[in-house]
């Protein structure tokens, strides 16, 4: 049911208006594995009208695949009498369309085919039966919600969405579905009963990354840390083996995705394409260019530009929490340092040099993942800004923002406990950047620099003398 859906406000009123049309509507969702494609459109759609899902089952053969139309559709249609396979997927169609035509053109009758790479092998014929269906015959119905569903981005919009044959143009709606931001992530464990305060929220985040599977397995109860040990470092625990199992998932050939995501992990402020090909040693042309896309497109990875310079020089980061949670501690672990009995493991970590530099990272990333939030707060929402990076000899700024009106943020992030006191090197270390940044760019906009913490920062004579403006944790919840 529609209430069952948490967050996802955005994509529900998107489905609100494409069920209130009176148009027919072709649409495509897409996502990575567990960020809950199939349960937002099942909550939405099943008590809407005549609802059809079917899903594909991997590497199976299309009689099979076949097989499991045919129950769907005696139950859906309610169809007594001798259960018959379609003896291909034209036949398959047929029997759909004419029910459809049987049907009330007041009721509403959404197809729903979920895992379509699946359904859809080299040879099952499921594309071209498809695009026959909705060009000739679904096309025209207005009563008709044509829903295709799968993991795999690159494939989805490869083969259907910029398809070059019949189905090219055809989709009517695109929804990509990712992972909750912080404030859907507060929403789906408010729900489950779990209360944590915006920090835990964090820790949880830079584990779990806001993916919706991940966040069912906390337990009341228990804090972040206590959650993330029981998760990540438990002989049993439901994410020790998820890291290969959703790059296979996703992607054919993961290894290749995976080297990119192992070399982007090492490096915080991210790589070139030129430095990402020659650290992974993979070719640059064609073949890396199309995993970069695939990666990107499932939100594994993403690009920021470097301030003042050209498309050549935008670097490649890391863009998942959770992969770069497993690739930073839990990959140099084997079952056997995996001791149910020591469930403290990851509190000893963090105090660790290594979780310092870590958490600094990953805040990073998860603030400049949430810059809609951030503008909103600064009230320069409605102004248009360009994300970048800028590093060089002896000073790196985290993240710049460059305003439309003549000025830029220069943003430091800092991710501590409690409140953060600014110390006099930390005063010149500030100014310093702040000079420099303005010396060796020639820029003439002014400059703030944008102090970003959990707590906030104590507002001493430091602080004054070296910052602007600074935002707190809650920013990120908007």
């Amino acid at each position: 049911m529609e209430e069952n859906i948490l967050g996802r406000h955005r994509e529900k009123t998107l489905l609100k208006k494409i069920y209130s049309s009176k148009t027919p509507s072709f649409m495509a969702v897409y996502g990575r594995r567990r960020i809950g494609k199939t349960f937002l459109i099942k909550e939405f759609f099943q008590e809407k009208g005549a609802f059809f899902h079917i899903t594909g089952i991997k590497n199976a053969k299309t009689a099979t695949q076949l097989a499991t139309f045919a129950i769907e559709f005696r139950d859906v249609f309610q169809k007594e009498g001798v259960l018959t396979t379609p003896k291909d997927w034209i036949d398959a169609f047929s029997q759909l369309r004419y029910e459809i035509q049987e049907r009330s053109k007041k009721e509403k009758v959404i197809l729903f085919f979920d895992e379509l790479p699946w359904l859809a092998s080299p040879k099952s014929g499921f594309l071209q039966a498809l695009d026959h269906l909705w060009n000739r015959y679904l096309s025209s119905m207005e009563n008709v919600i044509l829903i295709i569903c799968g993991s795999a981005a690159s494939w989805m919009i490869n083969k259907v969405i910029n398809s070059r044959g019949g189905l090219h143009g055809r989709v009517t709606q695109e929804i990509p579905l990712f992972p909750f931001d912080l404030k859907e992530t507060h929403e789906f464990l408010r729900n489950k009963r779990i209360e944590f305060d915006p920090h835990q929220i964090v820790e949880l985040y830079f584990a779990t990354g806001g993916v919706a599977k991940y966040l069912t397995y906390i337990e009341r109860g228990l804090s972040a840390a206590q959650n993330i040990n029981r998760l990540c470092f438990t002989r049993n625990g439901p994410l020790v083996r998820e890291f290969y199992r959703l790059y296979a998932s996703l992607f054919s050939h993961s290894e290749i995705h995976i080297s990119i995501v192992k070399a982007l992990a090492k490096v915080r402020s991210g790589l070139t394409y030129k430095d990402l090909a020659e650290t992974t040693k993979i070719p640059a042309g064609g073949t890396f260019s199309q995993k970069l896309k695939e990666l990107k497109l499932s939100g594994f990875i993403d690009t920021i530009a470097t301030f003042g310079k050209g498309p050549r020089h935008q670097k490649y980061i890391l863009s998942d929490e959770y992969s770069l949670f497993y690739l930073t501690w839990m990959a140099k672990l084997s079952s056997v340092d995996l001791d149910d009995d020591t469930p403290n493991y990851w509190i000893k970590q963090q105090t660790s040099p290594q979780y310092e530099a870590w958490k600094g990272f990953a805040f990073e990333r998860l603030c400049m993942k949430h810059m809609r939030q951030i503008k909103e707060t600064l009230g320069i929402a409605s102004i248009i800004t360009k994300t970048s990076k800028w590093r060089t000899n002896g000073a790196e700024i985290d993240w710049i923002v460059d305003r439309a009106d003549h000025c830029i943020h220069l943003f430091e992030a800092k991710f501590v406990d409690s409140e953060f006191v600014i110390t006099k090197p930390y005063e010149r270390s500030l100014q310093n950047k702040k000079q420099q940044f303005k010396i060796e760019t020639g820029t003439r906009k002014t400059l703030f620099t944008t102090l970003f913490t959990p707590y906030g920062a104590r507002e001493n004579d430091h602080y004054f003398g070296s910052v602007d403006l600074q935002l707190t944790i809650e920013a990120l919840f908007r």
